[in-house]
């Protein structure tokens, strides 16, 4: 099975239909989109001599030649590795090289970036434009048709830090990507010709994938002119897209209910908002629901099972009058339908109602396990399980509440940001002696980045220095946002830095 028949089977029951917009513009219908996809098919296997298996990169910012790329690798047989944009350039080295993809395609903000690397990448032999005359050029080449695979092949690799190391490659089966996209049909919404999608998140994120559901229903995706989340565009576009879905990080939505474009805006073309990827809080629910109407779905999910662990449907949101009704907006749902979901205790047992413990997960969403690295796929998805790393409770009606995401990761504007990775970049720098970082809370942003230094003596260490000292190691939205300098850093008796204590000393300076 290829996950690229939903695309085939759109393009032959409405070819006609939109398949993808700019903005109001339309770009391509189901047909054109099929053969577009199937010239980059037939240009990868028979100009670059790609594989079925072969990795191809998209380092690309939102735009709708992503979609194209995207299919044309599924054609193809070969596995896609969409790549966070906000990355710097040597983590996304870093991706490219441990993927072993021969092929990267990018956009024009990201293309000075990549281009210094490429010399230190043996392996990826080539750097494709989107919309450039070499990219425009392979479209002279015939489609090609599907190629055959397994349910049981990689198709695309997700890219998750974990607390840990590197980043890992979570591999996403054709399998796997076809139930999370039954999943939403099932769970959250039914996406239907006439309808659209605004890939307003990170098309190399979850959001991107819910562009398979509404091709499987053969809706219209958007992609924004700016390519961005941006309000009032957003707003600019509502009423010329009937039936508008969206995912958002719950900051993104008390974004769009806390900016002024909002009094004016014509928001009934909203027929879903699916927000997840971080704490959406009770208040911030009720307001969006009062300014948006029963729109709103919430999810939780992880690279490793995408976009599907529970869900919160817009029924639970929309019936205030349960006597429970804080309670389930405070939580984050339940189960998916073709998810099992468990909290697990110490033991790696069932835990009891209400006891908190790891989060688990068992379905055919959840990855065949990490890139080439058997380490980590045998400690995660022990037993059977999937563990998560995420610790909650779950309520007799089987609702899951969520405690911690990861306990050390910080979650900002919806994205994960992971403390070694930073505390790793600040501690290359000659004047800082040791390091913890931990999330700030942030009412904006959820969490902010704040580290923790303990500097060597005489070295001039501040915070402006450690700033230009980041910026050519990780990417901008992972450097601190403020430092505090100390003496020591609270350890227990085997040397382990405390970040419970860390956090309990920043509660307290919060409140003096």
């Amino acid at each position: 099975m290829n996950i690229a028949h939903l695309l085939l089977r759109a393009a032959r029951a409405r070819p006609n239909t939109i398949a993808i917009k700019r903005g109001t513009t339309s770009v391509a219908s189901y047909a054109k989109f099929a053969q577009r996809s199937g010239s980059i098919a037939r240009w990868l296997t028979e100009t670059v001599n790609l594989k079925p298996g072969d990795r191809v990169g998209l380092a690309m910012t939102n735009c709708v030649e992503f979609l194209e790329v995207l299919f044309g690798c599924w054609f193809a047989g070969l596995v896609a590795v969409p790549i966070n944009a906000k990355l710097h350039p040597r983590e996304i080295q870093f991706i490219l090289e441990n993927s072993g993809a021969k092929i990267c395609f990018t956009t024009d903000d990201l293309l000075n970036g990549l281009s210094g690397i490429m010399g230190d990448l043996p392996l990826c032999e080539r750097l494709i434009l989107a919309n450039s005359v070499e990219y425009s050029k392979i479209f002279q080449e015939d489609p090609l048709g599907i190629v055959s695979r397994r349910a049981e092949d990689p198709a695309w690799l997700f890219y998750t830090s974990g607390t840990t190391g590197r980043p890992k490659g979570a591999t996403l089966t054709n399998r796997n990507l076809l139930g999370c996209s039954l999943a939403y049909f099932s769970d959250v919404d039914v996406p239907a010709e006439g309808e659209h999608w605004l890939h307003a998140a990170p098309m190399s994120h979850g959001g991107g994938l819910y562009g398979l559901p509404f091709v499987a229903g053969m809706g219209s995706q958007v992609v924004p002119e700016s390519g961005k989340f941006d309000p009032p565009e957003i707003f600019d576009l509502l009423p010329e897209l009937p039936k508008a879905g969206m995912f958002a990080a719950p900051t993104m939505v008390k974004r769009l209910i806390e900016h002024p474009s909002l009094a004016t805006a014509d928001s009934r073309n909203w027929k879903t908002i699916v927000y997840g990827g971080g704490p959406m809080y009770v208040e911030d629910c009720k307001a969006a629901k009062s300014a948006f109407g029963d729109v709103l779905v919430q999810i939780y999910g992880q690279g490793e099972c995408p976009m599907t662990i529970t869900c919160l449907p817009r029924a639970d949101i929309s019936d205030v009058n349960h006597p429970s009704y804080e309670t389930h907006i405070a939580s984050v749902g339940r189960a998916f339908t073709n998810v099992e979901v468990m909290v697990a205790d110490e033991n790696d047992q069932p835990a009891s109602i209400g006891e908190v413990g790891e989060i688990c997960v068992r379905s055919d969403v959840v990855m065949s396990g990490y890139w080439e690295n058997p380490a980590a796929s045998a400690e995660t998805l022990r037993n059977g399980w999937l563990h998560t790393g995420d610790v909650g409770f779950l309520d007799s009606e089987g609702y899951l509440t969520l405690r911690d995401r990861s306990k050390d990761m910080i979650i900002s504007g919806g994205t994960n940001i992971y403390p070694r990775e930073v505390e790793e970049a600040l501690l290359a720098h000659p004047g800082v002696n040791e390091v913890s970082v931990i999330g700030e809370p942030d009412e904006e942003w959820g969490e902010n980045v704040l580290a923790y230094i303990v500097a060597r003596p005489n070295m001039g260490v501040d915070d402006k220095s450690l700033d230009l000292h980041c910026q050519d190691l990780i990417a901008r939205f992972k450097r601190p946002k403020s430092y505090r300098f100390v003496q020591s850093l609270p350890k227990n008796n085997y040397g382990k830095v405390l970040k419970t204590e860390l956090r309990n000393l920043l509660a307290r300076e919060k409140e003096n």
